[in-house]
């Protein structure tokens, strides 16, 4: 399974999914085009290097050099056409999410590959899944998707790993599985984010005064929708913020520096 081209070609659009929403969120802080490339790394390698290395194997990332490729390529692709994405807040949790669908499959099939117990391998699948935007949002200084407490991320990638254990386990993976599943985990994590479904908190009727205007005022890009709180989709405009009169949104023109 290791060294099937199907695996391959999916980790790798895996990366290049998860490298494009570092480069657009790093745009989206008005981060340069390095610090997008540094973002895209992380987010796109960061999950295969942990589970690699727990599974005590040289990394993929490592290993065979075509991984840097999405990286570079998600670079470039968001340098020349970024100024034109006028939606990129949706546009970052979507590529996310297909990036999660991805890595949660073909991270727990690859643990099931080396060995690993069913048990061990859904771990490894959601620390693939998460791993990489895990570091991407630390850095950028952005709450995390996982910690972000507003809809569900981990769910739908247990649920992704689940689900290709039990096709391994049964023998139905193949290539109609293995692209059927990460399609569902992405369905899952868009409608999740879409109706903003949660778990629960973390104690049971716990409540903080004005819990709120904390979370508006320090709102992760994985956080509720824009227009169910009357924003643009990408932007967050207090009482005294100008408009555009013109109406333009997305990323802010190329200055000179």
């Amino acid at each position: 399974m290791e060294t099937s081209p199907l695996l391959l070609v999916f980790d790798l659009l895996g990366v290049f999914f998860f490298a494009l929403s570092g480069n657009l969120l790093a745009a989206r802080k008005d981060i340069d085009i390095t610090g997008g490339l540094v973002l895209g790394l992380l987010a796109g390698l960061g999950g295969g290097i942990i589970r690699d290395a727990l599974l005590g194997v040289t990394p993929l990332a490592l290993a065979q050099p075509v991984y840097l490729v999405p990286p570079v390529a998600a670079a470039v692709v968001v340098y020349l056409i970024g100024s034109h994405i006028h939606r990129v807040q949706t546009l970052i949790v979507a590529l996310d999410a297909a990036g999660l669908g991805l890595f949660c499959t073909f991270g727990t099939a690859r643990a099931l590959d080396h060995g690993m117990p069913v048990a061990s391998a859904l771990l490894l699948g959601v620390v693939t899944a998460v791993g990489g935007g895990l570091m991407r949002d630390v850095v950028a200084n952005e709450i995390p998707a996982v910690f972000s407490g507003s809809n569900l991320y981990v769910v739908p990638a247990a649920t992704g790993a689940a689900l290709t254990a039990v096709a391994v386990g049964t023998d139905t993976w193949g290539p109609v599985t293995a692209t059927v599943l990460p399609c569902l985990v992405f369905a899952f994590r868009m409608v999740a984010w879409s109706r903003q479904w949660s778990v629960p908190a973390p104690v049971r009727s716990w409540t903080v005064r004005d819990l709120d205007v904390l979370r508006r005022r320090d709102r992760s890009v994985f956080g509720r929708p824009r227009r169910e709180q009357g924003f643009d989709d990408d932007e967050d405009r207090g009482p005294g913020d100008e408009v555009d009169p013109g109406g333009s949104r997305g990323f802010r023109p190329d200055r000179r520096r």
